[in-house]
């Protein structure tokens, strides 16, 4: 079971949530899983997701500059999620139809 295509992502500020959308290699083409996580259960894993302005590229920074929110780190998102449902796999949305 690993995280084939996140489709979405969203951080929501006030709430230190992240609302995340993504298929596994297990789900179909029609299935989506969508869950909110507290950024803290990421920090507990060791990873941090939220880049600080400074790590942003050239290009990103070109790209994003009217931004005054946090960005995620797309990767360590990945990542986290990977080993945070094999862990704790009673934690995993069960998959939608879209």
């Amino acid at each position: 079971m690993e995280l084939q295509e996140l489709i979405f992502f969203y951080l929501h500020e006030n709430s230190t949530t992240i609302e995340v959308q993504f298929r596994l290699n297990i789900d179909s083409e029609e299935e989506i899983r969508t869950d909110f996580i507290d950024l803290n259960e990421a920090s507990d894993f060791g990873y941090e997701l939220i880049l600080e302005d400074n790590e942003l590229i050239d290009d990103e920074e070109d790209d994003l500059y009217w931004l005054n929110s946090p960005t995620i780190d797309e990767e360590n998102l990945i990542g986290f999620l990977n080993e945070y449902y094999i862990v704790s796999p009673e934690k995993l949305p069960k998959p939608e139809l879209v």
